[in-house]
């Protein structure tokens, strides 16, 4: 706590009376500001000193018992002023220069604070809080060259640290508080990031850096519209802002872009709508949210052109860039079951289900279940060649051209090894067309089910049909 100084400083050698009744008035005022103070009652003390300064604005204790007060109103920087002032009117006023300090050390000023606390030193060498006082101020320019180092290798992690420990200090520091607040945003904690913002606002609605720390957010959440409102806002309180500038120079190029990009996929301008997407993606690759998506929609464009495994890493990149991206799994899973990796497939509906837990997402992990299950018997079109939509007149003709193929007495001159695989060959495809070639049976091969209970005789069916054809 701020201490203020209650001995008088009235010169009692004043020649003039009007003077010293001058003093004596301001001095009152002072004491009636001391017992305010004493009794926490800030505002009021603050106006008694003010009215003992008007009274007498050369007196340095006056001044420094006012910026006392201002420090518990945490009111820094007219503290500052006022500490400023004390010691301009008397250089020896330790206090004076103790409390410039401190102002200065609160402001996030470690430099300017370490030139006030070396004068205290030098008016009490013996002073032990303006020891402690030091090395806070030393504490907080390492900080903040480590957070610059930091911030460089885009370890934003280490910002944050470095600058929650330098505000414990500082802790009136915008500066710090808005650095923490753009590391918070580049790290995706953007309710966090938003919370410091809005708390400088509060204090001062015209700062340019909360601004931006604010549009930088809603940029990020892909809230590009409102983004640019508060980008130009802070332009417009800090003309020469950089960072404001660049993010709103990339906000603008990001709409445009990714707009120009659906307009040509709603066209079926597939080929040019991917590229679009592309050109995109490398305007900001901070922006994860929106990089997510636009990851995905080029996924989109890429099965239709049936690019599926390029369309199979822009959902990954999607995903990586946001775990809860469901479209992105959706995408992805789809892009599975066209390639028949019905594993892959599985594991994405079942993180879908999981999340969302809806009968479209139930049906669908369903659906890739019963692939999977199917992809692990024998594929009795791929053993006849066929497609699975594939007629009975196809089916026949295809069974009559394998059986041809693998009949055992077409291979009785090769070797016993080749003819045992011919064998096994001919085999599966007697068995393959007696399931295929039978409507219930097919039906409920097609449908997942299993066929060991069913009673069938594989061998003879297949070979009688064979040699009708024969």
């Amino acid at each position: 706590m701020a201490t203020v100084d209650f001995g008088s400083s009235a010169d009692p050698e004043m020649d003039i009376t009007s003077d010293d009744e001058l003093e004596r008035e301001a001095e009152g005022f002072k004491e009636q500001g001391n017992a305010f103070y004493v009794k926490k009652d800030y505002a009021e003390a603050f106006n008694f000193y003010t009215k003992a300064i008007d009274l007498c604005p050369k007196n340095a204790s006056y001044y420094g018992n006012r910026a006392a007060t201002l420090m518990m109103l945490s009111r820094y920087r007219e503290a500052l002023e006022d500490s400023q002032q004390a010691v301009r009117l008397d250089d020896t006023f330790m206090k004076g220069h103790m409390r410039e300090g401190k102002c200065h050390l609160l402001l996030g000023n470690a430099m300017a604070a370490s030139r006030c606390f070396q004068k205290v030193q030098e008016l009490e060498p013996e002073n032990s809080q303006v020891q402690q006082e030091l090395k806070s101020a030393e504490s907080i320019l390492e900080f903040e060259r480590l957070a610059e180092i930091s911030f460089e290798k885009r370890d934003f992690r280490m910002v944050v640290f470095c600058m929650d420990r330098a505000l414990q200090s500082a802790s009136a520091c915008h500066r710090f508080k808005v650095l923490k607040a753009e590391c918070l945003a580049l790290l995706g904690r953007y309710p966090e990031a938003q919370s410091v913002a809005s708390d400088i606002l509060r204090m001062d609605s015209t700062n340019g850096d909360a601004l931006y720390v604010r549009g930088l957010c809603l940029y990020y959440e892909d809230c590009i519209d409102k983004a640019v409102q508060f980008f130009v806002q802070a332009l417009r309180m800090a003309p020469d802002h950089e960072k404001a500038r660049l993010a709103c120079r990339n906000a603008k190029a990001l709409k445009a872009k990714k707009e120009e990009g659906n307009k040509a996929f709603k066209e079926g301008s597939y080929e040019e709508a991917y590229d679009l997407y592309s050109e995109a993606l490398t305007i900001d690759p901070n922006n994860i949210k929106t990089n997510a998506k636009l990851y995905c929609n080029r996924a989109t464009v890429g099965s239709k052109l049936n690019k599926l495994d390029q369309a199979i890493e822009d959902c990954t990149k999607a995903i990586k860039l946001d775990e809860t991206y469901i479209k992105a799994y959706m995408r992805r899973a789809q892009c599975y079951m066209d390639t028949e990796q019905y594993e892959e497939a599985v594991r994405d509906y079942e993180k879908v289900y999981q999340t969302e837990k809806t009968k479209e997402h139930k049906s669908l992990l369903k659906n890739a279940q019963l692939e999977l299950k199917k992809s692990k018997r024998k594929d009795y079109y791929k053993v006849l060649g066929v497609e699975k939509n594939a007629t009975e007149d196809e089916i026949k003709k295809a069974y009559r051209k394998r059986a041809l193929m693998h009949h055992p007495d077409r291979h009785s001159g090769a070797s016993a090894e080749v003819q045992k695989e011919e064998e096994k060959k001919f085999k599966e495809v007697g068995e393959a067309f007696t399931v295929l070639s039978d409507p219930k049976k097919k039906s409920r091969y097609d449908s997942g089910h299993d066929l060991e209970d069913d009673d069938m005789n594989m061998a003879s069916g297949p070979g009688n049909f064979f040699f009708q054809f024969g």
